[in-house]
This record gives structure tokens, C-alpha cells and sequence, in this order.
């Protein structure tokens, strides 16, 4: 990772259950394991402990414990994380996978 001054720390919200309840078997999460470090040469992931989620929509307070997985990248490639976004949906049923990006320093 060469120039610390345009790193992205790309964070990825994975839901541990599908909107039934049902927990994801280990394969879509091995999936992107693979994905992630042939791409981009390592992640991690917090994988031991899920977060909550909380969000209101048409009054009712929703949640949803969620795996979280971090990239570092040199470049912000917005088109391959849009599409691999778009899978992770197809993948975890989902309306929305959230993947955002900030800019970072390595200190």
C-alpha cells in the first residue's frame, strides 16, 4: 500500500440471518473471504461478536446483527464496489447491503 494519503477504508455490513431469521450458512461468507483477498490481498473481519443494526422504517424499529468487513485500497474503484455491493444483495436477499468508504491515514 503505497501512498498512505489516498487510502480507503472500505467497510462492509453483512447480516448474519436472512429476513426470515434464518442464519447464513459459512459459504457466502467464505465467498467473499476469497473474493477479498485474491482482489485485494487480505480483509478483516469481525466475525466473533455481530453488531446491531437499528433502523426505523414505517414506524416499527427493525434490527439486524451484522458481521462487519474491512478493506484497505490505494484506489476507490466505485464501479467494482457498486457491482460487488449488487451481489452481496442478490446473495443475502437483501434491499440493501451497505459498503462504505472513508479516507484514511496509516499512522
Amino acid at each position: 500500500m503505497g501512498g498512505e494519503a489516498s487510502l480507503h477504508l472500505i467497510q462492509i455490513l453483512l447480516p448474519v440471518r436472512d429476513n426470515d431469521g434464518r442464519p447464513f450458512g459459512p459459504h457466502p461468507f467464505e465467498e467473499i473471504a476469497f473474493t477479498l483477498s485474491k482482489k485485494f490481498g487480505g480483509f478483516t473481519g469481525y466475525t466473533r461478536a455481530p453488531a446491531e443494526g437499528r433502523w426505523e422504517t414505517s414506524g416499527k424499529t427493525q434490527h439486524d446483527d451484522v458481521l462487519v468487513v474491512e478493506v484497505m485500497v490505494d484506489t476507490l474503484d466505485r464501479a467494482w464496489w457498486t457491482a460487488f455491493r449488487k451481489g452481496l444483495e442478490t446473495t443475502f436477499r437483501q434491499t440493501k447491503v451497505i459498503v462504505r468508504a472513508q479516507k484514511t491515514e496509516l499512522l
